[in-house]
């Protein structure tokens, strides 16, 4: 049996490659294990999003954690993570595991843990679990029925999109985003989140909000180069005031203008700051992964705000805002969190805060920018996925643990930063940072400057120096 690594979120292997029954059998006995050895009787919610076989992934999980004695809350149909995690916090569960792997393409699976206080199982915590996965599988889940576990009263099904839609209409002002006269757009890429925009702003524009295990072929990563869609609808369109991308587990965002220009992570995090400190009064440390631009810390410092810099994988920055009053807590990834919610990225919570930012201020999305670039300046930021042999991944990340880059091109490096890859700094609040994935065959590479052609710039003379 192959040996199963967690990533920096969780599991995620090809389906019938790693990603097998067998091995999901392997890891639902370790997290029983490690839960029975913790607590007498616990309890676990289990859901799935809408990837390949995620109904029969889910009830094995759910055979295998009744077996052992463990109650477990199922999940009616395909739910998001951010269900899942609310899920975990509202009906007291020890853990949350979510069966989707994200972000990732259409052939990958996954298995993400969550914890009681609703956000991603501790680090400490998924390798007390990881440690405890036995080489081959122990249970026959084939002997084992879902009907029986359910007349024992081990299996509750719960209704965990109508749990989350009522917890929105709780916290946001709906009637305000209805009535601000501004059309939206929702783009779900085929994945979890693509009920509920529909049932509470039925209104808005739909894009990919159907059951698509394949996601047509596309990852379900919300980045422009996968929206390229949605991008032109809007622009057809022409009266769309901002749209709104989710990723396959609507975890993760991705944000559109009016004009259908991207708008990066990077620029929702400050968006929500401004909102949240300078339009709402609130305070707060402000969280960030280390891929994620040093503007965050210029506007926090302009602000009076806290900022601490972690590294990638929201686990970090969820065990930041169970133990401090964290205002905001975000990646470069789309993955973004606030207060007042569950410690754990939540796309749609988070595009809702900013449609309402723009239904309550009476302002466009471009208006909102020009205010956060009055506090941070101007900029631009890329990315650039290099799929490359192993070999040469390896090599290059060598050269960067032996400092063997001084410059890329014209670009003259004044510090480095490796907290967690290589972030490289130049002159004008430039860099680029270069950092292997954890969970992908994929050397990341990341670059910002004032503009979008300086950061393409930026990103060409980096492969360049590393290919050469």
């Amino acid at each position: 049996m192959i040996p199963i690594k967690f990533g920096t979120d969780g599991w995620r292997a090809i389906i019938a490659k790693e990603f097998t029954v067998d091995n999901v059998i392997r890891v639902s006995e370790a997290s029983a294990g490690w839960l029975l050895n913790k607590i007498e009787k616990p309890k676990v919610v289990v859901g799935h999003d809408c990837r390949f076989q995620g109904k029969l992934f889910a009830e094995t999980v759910t055979k295998v954690l009744c077996n052992k004695g463990i109650k477990v809350f199922l999940a009616k149909g395909f739910v998001s993570t951010p269900m899942i995690s609310m899920a975990a916090n509202k009906y007291g569960a020890e853990l949350g595991i979510d069966l989707t792997a994200s972000h990732n393409p259409p052939e990958y699976h996954g298995f993400k843990l969550k914890g009681q206080f609703g956000g991603p199982l501790f680090p400490a915590h998924v390798a007390e679990i990881e440690a405890m996965i036995k080489p081959t599988p122990e249970t026959n889940i084939d002997a084992l029925s879902l009907d029986k576990f359910e007349k024992d009263g081990l299996i509750e099904y719960v209704d965990l999109e109508t749990m989350y839609c009522d917890e929105i209409e709780k916290n946001f002002d709906l009637e305000a985003i209805k009535k601000s006269g501004l059309t939206f757009a929702y783009d779900a890429m085929y994945g979890a989140g693509q009920n509920v925009i529909r049932r509470l702003l039925p209104d808005t524009v739909l894009l990919h909000c159907e059951d698509n295990p394949s996601f047509m072929g596309q990852a379900p990563e919300p980045i422009h180069r996968n929206l390229i869609e949605f991008s032109e609808l809007i622009k057809s369109r022409g009266d769309i005031a901002c749209g709104l991308a989710t990723d396959g587990d609507a975890d993760r965002l991705g944000l559109y203008d009016s004009k259908g220009n991207f708008v990066d992570s990077h620029h929702c995090i400050l968006l929500l700051i401004h909102y949240l400190h300078k339009y709402k009064g609130m305070s707060g440390k402000v969280c960030t992964a280390f891929s994620t631009t040093p503007r965050v810390k210029k506007m926090c410092d302009a602000y009076g705000l806290e900022q601490q810099t972690v590294k990638i994988g929201f686990k970090y920055i969820c065990e930041i805002m169970v133990a401090e009053d964290v205002l905001v807590g975000g990646e470069e990834s789309g993955g973004i969190a606030m207060t007042g919610h569950i410690p754990e990225r939540d796309g749609i919570w988070v595009g809702l805060v900013l449609w309402e930012f723009m239904a309550k201020s009476g302002k466009t999305l471009e208006d909102l920018i020009k205010e956060v670039y009055e506090v941070v300046g101007e900029f631009a930021f890329e990315r650039s996925d290099l799929r490359l042999e192993e070999s040469v991944k390896n090599k290059i990340v060598e050269d960067c643990k032996n400092n063997a880059f001084t410059k890329f091109g014209s670009y003259e490096i004044k510090r480095i930063d490796d907290l967690d890859g290589y972030k490289y700094f130049f002159d004008n609040d430039e860099w680029l940072m270069i950092r292997p994935s954890g969970t992908e065959p994929v050397l990341r590479t990341y670059a910002e400057s004032s503009t979008t052609e300086g950061a393409f710039k930026i990103l060409e003379a980096g492969k360049e120096a590393m290919l050469s």
